[in-house]
Protein backbone atom coordinates (compact mmCIF):
# COMPACT_ATOMS: atom_id res chain seq x y z
CA UNK A 1 0.00 0.00 0.00
CA UNK A 2 1.50 3.25 -0.88
CA UNK A 3 0.81 6.54 0.45
CA UNK A 4 0.66 9.19 -1.08
CA UNK A 5 3.36 12.48 -0.23
CA UNK A 6 1.36 15.14 -1.51
CA UNK A 7 -0.52 16.88 0.84
CA UNK A 8 -4.35 16.53 0.62
CA UNK A 9 -4.91 19.72 -1.10
CA UNK A 10 -2.82 19.90 -3.68
CA UNK A 11 -3.89 22.23 -7.01
CA UNK A 12 -4.34 21.04 -10.11
CA UNK A 13 -1.47 22.18 -12.91
CA UNK A 14 -5.01 24.67 -14.41
CA UNK A 15 -5.64 25.70 -11.05
CA UNK A 16 -2.06 26.07 -10.49
CA UNK A 17 -1.55 28.25 -13.80
CA UNK A 18 -4.91 30.53 -12.65
CA UNK A 19 -3.25 31.01 -9.16
CA UNK A 20 -0.35 32.64 -10.71
CA UNK A 21 -2.25 34.56 -13.06
CA UNK A 22 -4.49 35.90 -10.42
CA UNK A 23 -1.18 36.54 -8.11
CA UNK A 24 0.56 38.41 -11.32
CA UNK A 25 -2.88 40.60 -11.14
CA UNK A 26 -2.81 41.58 -7.47
CA UNK A 27 0.89 42.30 -7.34
CA UNK A 28 0.59 44.59 -10.73
CA UNK A 29 -2.96 46.11 -9.55
CA UNK A 30 -0.58 47.42 -6.18
CA UNK A 31 2.50 48.14 -8.19
CA UNK A 32 -0.18 50.72 -10.71
CA UNK A 33 -1.90 51.63 -7.78
CA UNK A 34 1.59 53.43 -5.80
CA UNK A 35 1.73 55.53 -9.16
CA UNK A 36 -1.25 57.67 -7.80
CA UNK A 37 -0.62 60.56 -7.02
CA UNK A 38 -2.75 61.57 -4.26
CA UNK A 39 -1.95 60.06 -1.06
CA UNK A 40 -5.90 59.68 -0.28
CA UNK A 41 -6.63 58.11 -3.60
CA UNK A 42 -3.86 55.77 -3.49
CA UNK A 43 -4.95 54.60 0.29
CA UNK A 44 -8.11 54.06 -1.13
CA UNK A 45 -8.05 52.20 -4.24
CA UNK A 46 -4.93 50.03 -2.29
CA UNK A 47 -7.63 49.12 0.48
CA UNK A 48 -10.51 48.22 -2.31
CA UNK A 49 -8.04 46.07 -4.04
CA UNK A 50 -6.97 44.35 -1.29
CA UNK A 51 -10.54 43.54 0.30
CA UNK A 52 -11.76 42.78 -3.20
CA UNK A 53 -9.19 40.00 -3.51
CA UNK A 54 -9.56 38.90 0.20
CA UNK A 55 -13.41 38.67 -0.31
CA UNK A 56 -13.08 36.23 -3.13
CA UNK A 57 -9.90 34.27 -1.97
CA UNK A 58 -12.09 30.97 -1.26
CA UNK A 59 -13.65 31.17 -4.56
CA UNK A 60 -13.78 27.72 -6.50
CA UNK A 61 -15.99 27.77 -9.11
CA UNK A 62 -13.72 28.15 -12.51
CA UNK A 63 -15.91 30.03 -14.47
CA UNK A 64 -16.49 32.87 -12.16
CA UNK A 65 -12.77 33.05 -11.14
CA UNK A 66 -11.86 34.07 -15.02
CA UNK A 67 -14.68 36.27 -14.70
CA UNK A 68 -13.40 38.12 -11.94
CA UNK A 69 -9.87 38.00 -13.54
CA UNK A 70 -11.22 39.63 -16.63
CA UNK A 71 -12.77 42.44 -14.38
CA UNK A 72 -9.72 42.87 -12.54
CA UNK A 73 -7.90 42.99 -15.61
CA UNK A 74 -10.45 45.35 -17.04
CA UNK A 75 -10.19 47.51 -13.82
CA UNK A 76 -6.02 47.82 -14.19
CA UNK A 77 -6.93 48.91 -18.01
CA UNK A 78 -9.10 51.58 -16.79
CA UNK A 79 -6.88 52.78 -14.02
CA UNK A 80 -3.58 52.53 -16.14
CA UNK A 81 -5.53 54.30 -19.09
CA UNK A 82 -6.76 57.34 -16.65
CA UNK A 83 -3.28 57.48 -14.95
CA UNK A 84 -1.42 57.77 -18.38
CA UNK A 85 -3.96 60.60 -19.50
CA UNK A 86 -3.31 62.25 -16.10
CA UNK A 87 0.74 62.25 -17.10
CA UNK A 88 1.43 60.01 -13.68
Amino acid sequence: MSVSKLPPAVLSFKQFLQRQKVLSLYRNMLRTIRQVPDDADRKYLRDWAREEFKRNKDATNQDDIRMMITQAQNHLGELRKTLALAGC
